[in-house]
């Protein structure tokens, strides 16, 4: 009887075990507040990248130093965008060119490694980036650069299920970490430079199985599906044509190569939405929805219950991918959002109404700024770049200077925000570019822009600056320079602490309140890539990945001088307190 019982407990306490190893939608959704694992691209869905720890602070950061290094290896040392995910001991981090790791977290040995297989003729727009995986059950989900999801075992690394998302041949393919909410699996995709149509899938994350899909430009059919992979009408994304000329909605580009963001108290999901298609503003009359635009869709239907459109008719590349952070002001929940523009926004999380807008960079030039009233910025009509069927040759529009750059006050590097000191931490750049328009015709697997582009430096000052940013003022509180572009995420914590990376290979830790630089690590190599933090056993863990790449080593223009003594990498470097 005695042994029949143990084997029972024992019995139960593996089961119980097992339970804890399994990740639940229920831990996905405290994942904010849980400080022993991250669990999500952005430390909880929301997006805040806060963490309430604060054993590491100001006065205790200075004895941060490296616990472990982990080196990616080979010859694939491209840029490296990944945030770490981190359950049940295990680190796992994708690389550049669709290969992730499972790392022992504690002491950085290597479990497993998957490399995807890639074809020939890959065209990812950006470098051959990764931004990160999802958990959920005993599975780690990432997207690839063929624009397909894959999820594999954690404690194996073997393949579960893959699943093709679109045809890469197309231009599209995939790099952002996927999004679980509601118990599903919502990704996007990216290829707006080769007339993709953005969209969002919802997928049953044990299976891949799809729920539903909701195309991101006007007039597109959305679909939901059945548990035998029967689609359904679902409903068309607007009005057919009432915001694009002709058939350009086919090929109309609005993808959503980010990701997105989840508030449970709203129930919604937010993605941004990338450039219309093609670069050309002439051809294309109108808004152009939902391009450049925040998203917000319903996670059980796939229906967009509101949208808000940063840059109508968008001349300048401003993709509005940018991630849409959810928290409470003034009793009331609201998103903001850095966007590409050079504004920054704060909407109503539930209705999409516009509640403030203002500079977050010190030059702009496209608008003046943007209409509280009616949500549209004042445009600066001279400052869009000419239409080519107006000049002599029909080959070339007037080319205008225009500030931001395409490649934006804010880019791809996600933001933080504390609700300690109620501030947004804005990793943001100052440049500017010449533009001009170009004809162009669609075709397949072909770039499909009709603009040409010359990134410029502003002037000798430093081009990057971390910010500070009040969300309700508008006000810069304190901003800390870099003299080449900032392209990696900020993480704050409870210990009144903000971190981030630099090209030049810093890991940086600054006072939240006052903008004071209190530690700093040089990790070798370019970090393009947002730092997390965790504890083990009450020790606090911080953790970057390091390897310069991504646009802007691709661009060149005036901006390639700052950044030609740059070295590519690919590592993770984890710190705790010096004992």
């Amino acid at each position: 009887m005695r042994l029949k019982l143990l084997a029972t407990l024992m019995a139960i306490g593996f089961a119980a075990g097992t339970a804890q190893a399994v990740v639940t939608q229920q831990m996905i959704d405290n994942d904010a507040s849980e400080t022993k694992e991250v669990l999500s691209w952005g430390l909880g869905n929301q997006g805040q990248r806060f963490s309430p720890l604060k054993q590491v602070n100001v006065q205790s950061v200075k004895k941060l130093v490296p616990a472990w290094s982990f080196s990616f290896g080979g010859e694939k040392q491209r840029g490296q965008e990944s945030q770490p995910v981190i359950h049940n001991g295990k680190m796992f981090v994708t690389a550049s060119y669709s290969r992730i790791y499972a790392l022992d977290a504690k002491s950085g040995a290597k479990l497993w490694k998957y490399e995807h297989r890639l074809p020939e003729g890959i065209m990812p727009c950006c470098d051959v980036i990764n931004r990160g995986a999802a958990l959920f059950d005993n599975l780690v989900i990432f997207m690839t650069l063929d624009a397909q999801i894959v999820a594999l075992d954690q404690n194996t690394g073997d393949v579960v299920w893959k699943e093709k998302i679109e045809d890469y041949a197309s231009g599209a393919s995939a790099s952002a970490a996927p999004l679980v909410a509601g118990g599903l699996l919502l990704t996007g995709i990216s290829g707006g430079e080769f007339g993709v149509v953005g969209r969002v899938e919802a997928r049953n994350p044990k299976t891949g199985q799809l729920v539903w899909t909701r195309p991101t430009v006007e007039g597109h059919m959305g679909y939901k599906y059945d548990k035998d992979g029967n689609k359904s009408e679902n409903g068309i994304s607007g009005t057919l044509n009432k915001s694009w000329a002709g058939d350009l909605w086919k090929t109309g580009g609005a993808t959503t190569w980010l990701g997105g963001t989840y508030d449970s108290k709203t129930g919604l999901a937010y993605f941004g939405t990338g450039n219309p298609a093609p670069w050309n503003s002439h051809l294309r009359k109108g808004d152009n929805l939902f391009s450049c635009s925040t998203v917000a869709l319903d996670i059980k239907t796939g229906q967009i219950k509101w949208h808000y459109q940063n840059t109508p008719n968008d001349a300048w590349d401003f993709d509005g991918a940018n991630e849409f952070v959810t928290f409470d002001m003034d009793g009331k929940r609201v998103g903001g959002k850095a966007d590409r523009n050079g504004f920054f926004y704060v909407n109503d999380a539930a209705t999409g109404q516009l509640l403030n807008a203002f500079p977050f960079v010190k030059k702009i030039t496209w608008a003046t700024g943007i209409d509280l009233k009616t949500g549209r910025p004042n445009f600066v009509p001279e400052n869009r770049a000419g239409d080519p069927t107006a000049s002599a040759d029909g080959a070339k529009g007037k080319s205008v200077f225009a500030a931001p750059s395409f490649l934006g006050g804010k880019n791809q590097m996600p933001m933080a925000y504390s609700p300690a000191t109620k501030l947004f931490y804005v990793p943001s750049n100052e440049w500017g570019m010449e533009i001009w328009n170009e004809p162009v015709t669609y075709k397949k697997g072909a770039a499909y822009m009709g603009a040409g582009f010359t990134i410029k430096t502003l002037n000798d000052n430093p081009i990057g600056a971390l910010r500070a940013i009040n969300p309700k003022t508008g006000k810069i509180e304190w901003e800390v320079p870099n003299n080449a572009p900032l392209w990696g995420g900020v993480l704050t914590t409870a210990g009144n602490l903000v971190f981030w990376g630099t090209p030049e290979g810093f890991l940086k830790a600054a006072d939240a309140t006052t903008g004071k630089v209190v530690w700093e690590f040089q990790t070798g190599s370019g970090v393009v890539a947002p730092p997390v933090t965790w504890d083990v056993d009450g020790e606090q863990f911080v953790a970057v990945v390091s390897g310069w790449g991504g646009a802007v080593p691709l661009w060149g223009g005036d901006v390639a001088k700052r950044v030609s003594f740059l070295e590519q990498g690919g590592s993770v470097w984890v710190f705790k307190l010096m004992k």
